[in-house]
């Protein structure tokens, strides 16, 4: 593979950060870029469960505010039973998750079972769609967080976007344009740190 090519990609994996802040408000998603980027997103590879996603864009400013209203609740109420501290990075994108330009939610037809064998083949049919999705925007300059906290409230979501039964929601992608955030690479344990051989806690 060509150098620059490995070094392009390796940059937009390594660079691909949740976006809460530092987002463009006012200026819509085109339904270019959205589509453009699905597009990649169904390149996807797949398990058993095949090509079963489903992607709703909600631009409708009443249904973003119920959403928005909804993963407020969410969130709030996972921070207060598990005492944990949200970030101000949070906070700012719960006061404006309403005015986000779009909202992308990723759904998938069928259901994961009760085995874990089953949800791990359902979803990992469904989650690297997502995920290329997510890398799609960032190539673009859209600026987008991965949440999967509206799972939870998967029943409300659906009665608002007359999801039928049978669909199970996984993550929704709220993005917008980026205006000045500076994406780089996290700290991160490097992979001789998180990386065994032949077996677990084997370094050698």
């Amino acid at each position: 593979m060509d150098d620059g090519l490995t070094s392009e990609i390796d940059h937009i994996l390594s660079t691909a950060r949740s976006v809460r802040r530092k987002l463009d408000f006012e200026t819509p998603v085109s339904k270019q870029d959205i589509e453009a980027c699905i597009d990649v997103a169904v390149q996807a590879p797949t398990g058993l469960a095949g090509e079963n996603w489903r992607f709703v864009v909600i631009t409708d400013a009443e249904l973003k505010s119920k959403i928005a209203d909804i993963y407020r609740d969410v969130l709030l109420q996972i921070s207060q039973s598990r005492n944990v501290t949200l970030k101000s990075s949070h906070h700012a994108l719960m006061a404006r998750l309403h005015e986000i330009p779009c909202m992308i939610m990723v759904f998938s037809i069928g259901e994961p079972g009760i085995e874990a064998p089953g949800q791990l083949a359902f979803y990992g049919s469904i989650l690297p769609a997502a995920w290329s999705l997510m890398l799609a925007m960032r190539a673009r300059g859209i600026g987008t967080t991965w949440t999967s906290l509206l799972s939870s409230r998967s029943d409300e979501i659906s009665e608002l976007l007359g999801i039928p039964s049978g669909v199970t929601q996984t993550v929704m992608l709220p993005a917008a344009y980026t205006k000045g955030a500076n994406l780089k690479k996290a700290k991160r344990q490097p992979a001789r740190e998180v990386t065994y051989w032949n077996g677990w806690l084997q370094k050698d």
